[in-house]
């Protein structure tokens, strides 16, 4: 089964991210039980170090396995390394750890060890989460990558780049090496952040791999509980956003709206709605937050307006026209808004866990899809 339109996290409910409140479990487990509004689930491994693999299992119990698709991720090694403080876990291609000869047998330790934990016998997609450097180019990742498909671990194979955003070139470069190893791939992208994550497009769909977008709740503006007033606490991933970015996200979201109003949409709707019509994006997964504040909506509540997106797409109320769709892309323009992860112009000297060197081989992509990155992939002087 692939993913559907719409697809929840066990990022969400802030137990294993910090985004808002850390909701009970209870309540948790509820909001990731696929439905027919919401036929897709995805875990990552290192989410609570298998916490919400479990309970994600727990939450699956007793679902008919046909009605749903698993996605899951593997690439943190959280089973052999200590956590590097703020960094995290250290990737399992890590050469402090071990060498690609050792591939194959972390990943298929690391696939069974979360399938376990979940009480399934396989995943509909296994997403590379995270990779370093190696893991985007290393034809010994991905062939370890091929023989779990092989072993029936799982339908499907994808990668999902992060955590932060960027690793452009890096991810084109992938998807034209790997492109028949490569079903899905995950990036940041919404009407609020459609840079970097648009220059991928056109190699995406070259390639014929599909998009599942992250973040498209801009940190949760979209869905209406956040005031330009909103204090957020210390170790919630949103307080080291740049200063005014909820000032400037909701003046840009209020421009919006006479869109979203037109097609009787919310504005998470609208945002899921812009995504959408970017082929080859396929599916959306925001972040369910339950927020502190006192006009804080109910996390339920905001998960039944991600569910509505499939009878609105039945309806044909998510069809937007080219003209809507290039004024969003005007009106959240953040071209140049950040210093990008990956490779990147911006770099030099020694390889860091998610930083390097643009090296020719990805210069030469860049020319293919007509990127210039000095210019397309580098911070604005003027942001």
């Amino acid at each position: 089964m692939d993913p559907s339109i719409s697809a929840v996290g066990s990022w969400s409910g802030g137990r294993f991210m910090r985004f808002g409140e850390a909701i009970s479990e209870q309540r948790l487990s509820a909001l990731l039980v696929p439905d027919d509004q919401i036929a897709t689930v995805i875990s990552a491994d290192v989410y609570g170090e298998g916490a919400a693999d479990a309970l994600l299992g727990r939450a699956l119990a007793g679902c008919e396995r046909e009605r749903y698709c698993l996605v899951g991720a593997i690439g943190h090694d959280f089973y052999s390394a200590p956590r590097a403080g703020a960094k995290g876990y250290p990737r399992f291609s890590d050469p402090r750890l071990r060498g690609p000869e050792r591939y194959r047998d972390y990943l298929e330790h690391a696939a069974r060890a979360s399938l376990e934990r979940l009480g399934q016998e396989r995943f509909d997609l296994l997403l590379l989460h995270n990779p370093d450097r190696r893991g985007y180019r290393s034809d010994a990742v991905w062939e370890a990558l091929a023989q779990l498909r092989e072993l029936g671990l799982t339908e499907k194979l994808g990668v999902a780049p992060g955590p932060a955003n960027g690793f452009t070139l890096d991810l084109i470069a992938c998807l034209e090496r790997f492109s028949e190893l490569i079903d899905w791939a995950m990036i940041i992208f919404s009407p609020l952040e459609p840079w970097p994550g648009e220059l991928v497009l056109p190699a995406a769909r070259a390639a014929g791999v599909r998009l599942i977008t992250r973040v498209v709740d801009y940190g949760g503006l979209f869905f209406g509980d956040i005031d330009a007033q909103a204090r957020f606490c210390e170790r919630d991933h949103r307080a080291f956003r740049p200063a005014g970015w909820v000032e400037q996200g909701l003046q840009r979201i209020a421009q919006m709206a006479p869109i979203a109003e037109a097609h009787g949409l919310t504005p998470l709707q609208l945002a899921c709605a812009f995504n959408l019509a970017q082929a080859p994006i396929a599916c959306v997964a925001p972040t369910l937050i339950q927020e502190r504040s006192a006009q804080a909506r109910a996390i339920e509540s905001k998960r039944a307006e991600l569910a509505a997106l499939a009878s609105l797409q039945a309806a044909g109320a998510l069809a937007l026209s080219a003209d809507e769709i290039a004024a969003l892309r005007a009106i959240g323009d953040n071209t140049g808004c950040m210093a990008l992860k990956g490779a990147s112009p911006e770099h030099s000297g020694e390889e860091a866990p998610d930083r390097w060197e643009l090296d020719e081989e990805l210069r030469q992509a860049a020319a293919r899809w007509a990127i210039d990155p000095e210019r397309a992939l580098v911070r604005s002087a003027l942001v």
